[in-house]
């Protein structure tokens, strides 16, 4: 038996993936973490520093490595890329980006027989589609952090608004990791009510539906937000990192909105989008098929034909 079991490598050791590799750390999750960064230097720095605090937490076996440290991992995490700079959307690091999975992808190849590929780096959804290709693995072990992080802003603010205990909530963001992504207000709940019906009733909020219209609008550019005050997004993408990635190893069966492959989904086929779908030791097991609205039909096939035009310009070759 390896002791060393589970084990993930994060390729990107920037600021999403070293974030991510310390509340790894702190979750007691891995036994095994390996950095890898074509910038070895600070792969090896943050690892440094990282095994440091080490005697304050679980035993876990932490280096840095070239893309063999793949090798044997359960998740392997793509982080790596251009990061988003002010006033920039995530598809406009489209072409940078996919060159930049074009050198990593093939290089991991052979070491992920077994691994399930989790994808972090933006536009999200197009480089899941771009892994899934280049990569050969089915799937189900191709999965992009999607819209995890945009549903638990969501979860917040709408905790802020009612006054209520962001666990009690049940709402989704679908779509596009990006500026097409919409709100399933149809299925969104408090306690089992109806989140306008909840806030109405409840709260005495007269102006419920427009103001979780702007709670919308806030979750949608809250990144943007952050990356003009700060640089960059890393500790709540770090924490839903955590919650997949536990979903995976522990075999939770976690419905999270993930980017998956999709088929025939309200008629949509051949793109990685963001749904609600069953996470475990398998990766996707199964995706959930929404009932939505005929006005949130509509916006979630403006976001798949989005992202299937960014797709139908890129070279796979």
């Amino acid at each position: 038996m390896d002791t060393l079991k589970p084990k993930i490598a994060i390729i990107g050791a920037g600021k999403v993936g070293s974030t991510f590799a310390f509340a790894l750390m702190m979750s007691g999750l891995a036994r095994e973490i390996v950095l890898i960064d074509k910038n070895e230097s600070i792969a090896i720095g943050e690892c440094m520093d990282l095994n440091h605090g080490l005697s304050f937490v679980h035993p876990t076996k932490i280096y840095a490595a070239g893309y063999e440290g793949c090798k044997d991992a359960d998740i392997v995490v793509i982080t790596a890329g251009a990061n988003q700079k002010p006033d920039q959307t995530r598809t406009d690091l489209v072409q940078k980006n996919v060159a930049i999975f074009k050198e990593i992808i093939p290089a991991i190849k052979e070491y992920l027989s077994n691994s399930i590929l989790l994808v972090v780096t933006n536009p999200v959804d197009i480089l899941t589609y771009v892994s899934l290709k280049l990569s050969g693995l089915p799937s189900n072990r191709v999965i992009g952090s999607g819209t995890v992080l945009d549903t638990a802003r969501l979860k917040y603010m709408i905790s802020d608004y009612a006054k209520v205990d962001s666990n009690n909530i049940h709402a989704y963001i679908i779509g596009e990791h990006g500026d097409t992504e919409l709100p399933v207000w149809s299925n969104a709940t408090i306690g089992g009510m109806a989140v306008e019906t909840y806030c109405s009733v409840y709260d005495q909020l007269g102006n419920a539906k427009s103001d979780l219209k702007e709670i919308f609008e806030k979750v949608k550019n809250s990144a943007y937000e952050i990356i003009k005050l700060k640089g960059a997004t890393n500790y709540s993408i770090a924490l839903a990192l955590v919650k997949i990635t536990r979903s995976i190893l522990r075999d939770e069966n976690s419905i999270l909105p993930v980017s998956t492959l999709i088929t025939d989904y309200y008629g949509i086929s051949d793109v990685c989008i963001s749904i609600p779908s069953i996470v475990n030791i398998n990766g996707i097991e199964q995706y959930v098929k929404l009932d939505l609205s005929e006005e949130e039909q509509k916006l979630f096939t403006h976001s798949a034909n989005t992202l299937k035009k960014f797709i139908k310009s890129i070279d796979f070759n």
